[in-house]
């Protein structure tokens, strides 16, 4: 009785080591990605934050300005009307896409043969370069381009896709974002239908419920935490637009296209003020963290 009183004593302890050496082997399995994260992730947003204060020169110098830059924001029209059109186009860009990509997992979900080839073939502009689908689009929207020539042999006049209006600009870039990105969305949106149980769906339709009743009222439903999910990725993305304006409008026509991010990158890469361009992109940072926690908050309320 007194060794197997013994060797019970001692089972907890042995338990706990064999959990810490795991829970050590783990770490350092992952600490070389925690590393390289950390080293290109948390120290340039560190180092940013750091040099928002300062008036950074290109030779290194620097002088420690505290928070002028930051009032220099407040009282730069140029800044508020950048951070309205990125605002516009997130609102434009966000629900275009998401509306886009669900379609599209609904209608693959309804393939029965050759799916893997429909999942590549919509995958493949996700996979390619903002350059590179930059130039073709600006291709298509020109004036003389092929979709204003469709246009044009059906009546309508040519539209100046790329210089009108800042609403058909951005609706244009937009547009572009949306071809571009898609298929990522789209692979969530099918994964989390792929993951309903068809069951509800079959009683939906003993019970007469048609095509759209069963969508709206059952696979809408069970969706919302994938939509929101997205929302908060493709917010995130909006935000950060950059490729398209730098190829498609440089910025123009008249500012109507000019991001918060293509902004910090006049300031940055032009007329070398990194001072001020750390601040844009720290004010940045903030407007879309702000956003994150929000919309993970109301994805918590919703499960």
């Amino acid at each position: 009785m007194t060794a197997l009183a013994q060797a019970a004593a001692r089972r907890p302890v042995t338990r706990h080591r064999a959990k810490r050496r795991e829970a050590i082997a783990g770490l350092l399995f992952v600490l070389p990605t925690i590393a390289i994260f950390g080293l290109f992730k948390f120290v340039p947003i560190i180092g940013a934050f750091g040099m928002s204060a300062t008036e950074y020169s290109l030779n290194g110098d620097f002088e420690f300005i505290a928070a002028d830059n930051y009032v220099r924001l407040a009282q730069d029209p140029n800044f508020w009307q950048s951070l309205k059109v990125t605002i516009l186009y997130v609102v434009i860009f966000v629900p275009l896409i998401i509306a886009v990509s669900l379609i599209t997992a609904v209608l693959l979900d309804k393939v029965t043969r050759f799916t893997g080839t429909f999942r590549a073939l919509l995958f493949v502009p996700y996979l390619s370069s903002f350059v590179m689908a930059g130039i073709i689009w600006t291709w298509i929207f020109s004036t003389d381009g092929p979709l204003n020539a469709a246009l044009g042999g059906l009546g309508f006049a040519g539209i100046p896709f790329l210089a009108g209006p800042q609403l058909l600009v951005l609706c244009a870039l937009a547009t572009v974002s949306v071809w571009k990105g898609f298929g990522y969305s789209m692979l969530i949106f099918l994964a989390g239908l792929k993951a309903q149980p068809r069951e509800v769906h079959e009683a939906a339709a003993i019970d007469g419920a048609n095509p759209w009743q069963t969508f709206w009222h059952v696979t809408w439903p069970m969706l919302r935490p994938v939509t929101l999910f997205i929302l908060i990725i493709e917010t995130i993305v909006g935000f950060q637009v950059f490729d398209t304006v730098y190829v498609m409008t440089g910025g123009g026509p008249n500012r109507a296209s000019h991001s918060l991010i293509y902004f910090l990158y006049d300031e940055g890469f032009k007329f070398f003020d990194f001072g001020y361009a750390s601040a844009v992109g720290v004010v940045l940072f903030l407007i879309v963290l702000v956003l994150s926690l929000a919309q993970n908050r109301l994805v918590e309320r919703k499960a």
